[in-house]
């Protein structure tokens, strides 16, 4: 074990983290920025003078319990774990689940893509954050209960997943998403969320059992093109980019439409007329035509400058926390459960 550098890693990943991102009042009276040691102490439910001593280059080894209880407290991501592991001796251990927390970078960087569709989903293909231009698109679910803010539960539960399941492209997608499922269940072994959302799908849908059973495995990557029928703007050809982000268990998923196509003047029009048009959750895809684009734009002109300014605002990207517990950010994702659209 490496007692110097195991004692300096600490002392800068507790520096680096405030009292509020762990639920702990900040004060005024705090001489250093972070964490104190009592309280990272507490958090890993360990001895103050035991942490204390660590920090000093003086202590024991830690345990894996204790390694793993540190890493915790200190909210270290995968790399910065396995490195914590490493300078004290151990075989790093496997991230007990996918961070819940996006990213501020990346939360900034979907407010900043105004004029994109944009949203963040764990491994599980839980909705975390999402912007303006991806509620717009796919229907807002802030409002929306944990269980629906969930892409595979929507395709094999949702009102309309008979439907979609028999569409050949939809079929295929969620053959993907399950063998997607089978090879995060593999990484995060001990991970509640994972564990109760397969157990959840299986006793309720065949469809998701017959997928299940198969043994599939993948990972998706790089850039797929998305075929996807909006109530209001009509049907759209979007290039959908799935990126990795690193150390979170977390993807940020981006549709673009090619520069002077139909799609992308569609999505300039999305823009402007925001969620106010947006299909409701249930909205029958199959039943209804889309009102001609050209009416749209003769009532925007009607409306004015005004009412098209205030719409195209900046609404800061949401996240599933904040729909729960309002202060922060973020927006949608596709859904099969009902909505107009088809998923990631």
């Amino acid at each position: 074990m490496d007692r110097r550098q195991f004692a300096e890693f600490l002392r800068s990943r507790r520096s680096r983290v405030r009292p509020g991102d762990v639920g702990l009042a900040g004060g005024t009276r705090r001489r250093t920025p972070g964490l104190r040691r009592e309280e990272v102490a507490g958090l890993a439910g360990i001895s103050v003078d035991y942490y204390a001593r660590l920090e000093q280059a003086r202590g024991p080894q830690p345990s894996r319990q204790v390694l793993s209880a540190l890493a915790r407290a200190l909210r270290l991501y995968d790399a910065e774990r396995a490195h914590l592991y490493h300078l004290a001796g151990e075989v790093p251990a496997a991230p007990d689940g996918p961070s819940p927390d996006v990213p501020a970078g990346v939360l900034h960087l979907l407010d900043r893509l105004d004029d994109t569709p944009a949203y963040v989903i764990d491994v599980k293909y839980q909705i975390l954050a999402w912007n303006r231009m991806a509620a717009a698109l796919m229907g807002d679910p802030s409002p929306w209960p944990a269980k629906r803010r969930n892409i595979i539960w929507n395709l094999f539960t949702g009102e309309h997943s008979p439907a979609a399941l028999a569409d050949p492209h939809s079929a295929a997608f969620a053959a993907e998403c399950v063998a997607e499922l089978r090879a995060a269940a593999a990484r995060y072994p001990q991970d509640p969320g994972i564990r109760q959302l397969i157990a959840e799908l299986s006793a309720v849908s065949p469809d998701f059992v017959q997928q299940w059973e198969q043994l599939r495995v993948c990972v998706r990557r790089g850039t797929t093109i998305k075929h996807i029928h909006h109530p209001t703007v009509g049907d759209l050809t979007l290039e959908c980019e799935v990126l990795d982000l690193a150390g979170h268990g977390q993807r940020l998923v981006v549709y673009s439409a090619a520069p002077g196509s139909p799609t992308a003047e569609a999505l300039k029009l999305l823009g402007v007329l925001g969620t106010q048009w947006s299909a409701p959750v249930g909205f029958p895809r199959q039943t209804e035509q889309p009102p001609q684009t050209h009416r749209w734009r003769e009532r925007l002109e009607r409306d004015g400058a005004q009412r098209a300014a205030s719409a195209t605002a900046v609404t800061p990207a949401r996240s599933s926390h904040d729909a729960v517990n309002p202060p922060v950010t973020s927006r949608s994702h596709p859904s099969t459960g009902g909505d107009s659209t088809t998923a990631t």
